[in-house]
């Protein structure tokens, strides 16, 4: 008997390294509104969407403006953010990704996307992995940021299967909070100072072992 599990990826800084593009985009905004706006700062940007992301800095610089104000920044962040894009290709997937994904699929194990990203669909084409993924959730799907689970319980749905049956493979404190209300297994990518509450951590893909892999199909 093959056991199915729902293996759920997040985008930015799981799959491929845009953080660093978001980064720069929303530090540009943060000059503007004389705001010093670090990478520590960022790290609480991470799995969160754009328009919480921007109240975040707000917050920071202790600046309040219409909503007129707020949507204006937020389309220039992400046209900032899209010129980063324009060349992005293969080259940007981050170490091991391509061989997890590989080995998934050989195991017939059902694979998505989730999540706040709006622009995930394009960057998966561009770095040539969209036929990896029977799912996608992003941020055009979801009325709920994380910590809320709404991304990852729609992408375990979407793939026919459980929660309880379903991994989770995520970078941001809010992402490993989603997964672990949502009762799914969650594996942390980065450090493990700022993912302690993830039940797995590795630095990237690189150190996750197939037999690692395997044992989780066969629970």
């Amino acid at each position: 008997m093959t056991h199915k599990k729902a293996f759920i990826f997040d985008l930015d800084g799981v799959i491929v390294d845009t953080a660093k593009y978001h980064f720069l985009a929303w530090q540009k905004i943060a000059n503007e509104l004389n705001i010093d706006f670090t990478l520590e700062h960022n790290e609480l940007l991470k799995g969160v969407s754009r328009v919480r992301s921007l109240d975040l800095i707000l917050e920071l610089g202790k600046v309040t403006v219409s909503q007129e104000v707020k949507n204006k920044w937020l389309t220039q962040k992400n046209e900032e953010y899209l010129t980063y894009l324009v060349d992005m290709d293969q080259s940007e997937l981050l170490p091991g990704v391509i061989t997890t994904l590989q080995f998934l699929k050989d195991k017939n194990q059902p694979i998505a996307l989730g999540s706040a990203s709006k622009n995930a669909r394009p960057i998966l084409e561009k770095t040539g992995i969209i036929s990896y993924f029977d799912a996608i959730v992003d941020g055009n799907d979801v009325t709920n940021a994380k910590p809320d689970p709404e991304v990852f319980l729609i992408a375990a749905q979407q793939l026919g299967i459980t929660p309880e049956n379903s991994i989770v493979f995520e970078d941001s404190v809010a992402g490993i909070q989603a997964a672990n209300i949502a009762k799914m297994t969650s594996i942390g990518i980065g450090d493990k100072k700022n993912l302690y509450e993830a039940q797995f951590i590795f630095d990237d893909f690189t150190q996750i072992q197939k037999s690692f892999l395997e044992n989780l199909i066969s629970k």
